[in-house]
């Protein structure tokens, strides 16, 4: 998790070719996700395998604010990945002066600001103490911090890319009529934005049954604290998988990898490389 997360922030920070907006977004994700690696997994697996320790109650509401920033970090990151992605494939024309890097910037800057207020709201809005392996009481009781924090954000990501998806299928059928650069182009942003709508999808597929048990199932049966923690630990894992499928999917971070791991980088300056 930690590993993996690492090379992505190496590979943007250090090769140029890398440098893009899309990719500083990226950049943030892969820094939430190391954070999850580094402060939040490993006091999860103490909350998990140790049934006494002092203070509990109090790291409990440390981890539980840092899962919920990190969370809500992923979350506005994924968002800004996705209006990023419509304007490369919707508004191509106008991409390059709408989406620069001191959009991003701001971008990231206003995505981590609400993660920590969100952070931090949550975690003094607690009363009394944490449930079973730290499971945030407040969390699970809160439905409709649930649906505005996760769902709502969901929906609007889902419908930016169901507009990606039907605008690509007209550029493919259209494709034809374009010159060699500019079907090349488009071929590339279509290809971005089908490795990170995947993201997404995973991201969805390790989140989502986690909000939906604790906003739905959990108001009308009573949910073992063991699928709880199940599935709070597939919450976790989603942080381990984006690497890979960097590397699946883009050979650009293929070959950043290669040469990082193989200590290529440190025999000369290979910032301008082409990858």
């Amino acid at each position: 998790m930690v590993c993996g997360n690492l090379l992505v922030m190496i590979s943007i920070i250090y090769f140029k070719q890398l440098q893009t907006p899309t990719n500083y977004l990226v950049l943030s994700l892969a820094v939430a996700d190391l954070l999850v690696g580094t402060l939040v997994f490993p006091s999860s697996m103490v909350f998990s395998f140790s049934s006494c320790m002092s203070y509990k109650n109090v790291f409990c509401k440390v981890r539980n604010s840092l899962d919920m920033i990190l969370c809500t970090s992923s979350l506005m990151n994924l968002c800004c990945i996705s209006i990023d992605r419509y304007h490369a494939v919707c508004v191509p024309l106008t991409y390059r002066t709408k989406i620069n890097h001191h959009v991003v910037v701001v971008m990231i800057l206003v995505s981590w600001t609400v993660a920590v207020i969100v952070g931090l709201a949550f975690s003094l809005s607690e009363q009394g103490t944490c449930v079973e392996n730290c499971i945030s009481a407040f969390v699970i009781a809160n439905a409709v911090g649930t649906v505005v924090s996760f769902y709502l954000p969901v929906i609007i990501m889902l419908c930016i890319y169901l507009k990606i998806f039907l605008v690509a299928q007209k550029q493919v059928r259209s494709i034809h009529n374009m010159s060699k650069c500019g079907a090349a182009v488009s071929k590339m942003e279509r290809k971005a934005t089908k490795t990170l709508a995947i993201v997404m999808g995973v991201f969805l597929f390790c989140w989502l049954p986690f909000f939906f048990c604790i906003t739905f199932v959990s108001s009308i049966i009573s949910v073992p604290m063991s699928v709880l923690e199940t599935l709070n630990w597939l919450v976790l894992m989603n942080s381990l998988l984006n690497p890979f499928i960097y590397a699946f999917f883009y050979s650009w971070f293929r070959s950043a990898f290669r040469m990082i791991i193989s200590g290529k980088i440190f025999q000369g300056d290979f910032t301008n490389s082409k990858l």
